[in-house]
């Protein structure tokens, strides 16, 4: 099954997707933009060219599991994403992902904007395959 990752921000929304095997995560790149059914206007179009059939959506918890408005922000626009695309969309525990994400691109020297460009795509891989871990 080809599952799609989100990693949903402010400014800037990674997203990476799978083998049909559900073996290898890969970036897919960044959607910019703040305002949610253009951006999920936009992750429907990369869904249907990757012929994508579940969405995973990163939901960021507390350290302590509570979820606070932000995991809020992601249910909803979660929940765009299925409508717009008809598609059906989980959300995953992504605590932590961006923190690794910055570690793991430190580890091969990527910094500056280059890092903000990719950063949001490893979370969202992160994402994934730590949901292809649990299934």
């Amino acid at each position: 099954m080809i599952i799609l990752s989100v990693d949903y921000g402010d400014m800037r929304t990674g997203v990476a997707v799978c083998d049909k095997m559900g073996i290898l995560a890969s970036p897919v790149g960044v959607v910019k933009g703040d305002y949610a059914p253009k951006v999920a206007k936009e992750i429907n179009q990369i869904a249907t060219d990757k012929k994508a059939e579940l969405i995973v959506v990163g939901l960021p918890k507390n350290m302590d599991g509570s979820e606070g408005d932000r995991a809020e922000k992601c249910r909803e626009f979660a929940k765009l994403i299925e409508e717009i695309s008809g598609i059906k969309t989980v959300m995953c525990d992504e605590r932590l992902t961006t923190v690794s994400a910055h570690r793991a691109l430190s580890a091969v020297d990527v910094r500056g904007q280059k890092r903000k460009d990719v950063v949001d795509a490893v979370s969202a891989v992160m994402i994934l395959e730590d949901y292809l871990r649990k299934m």
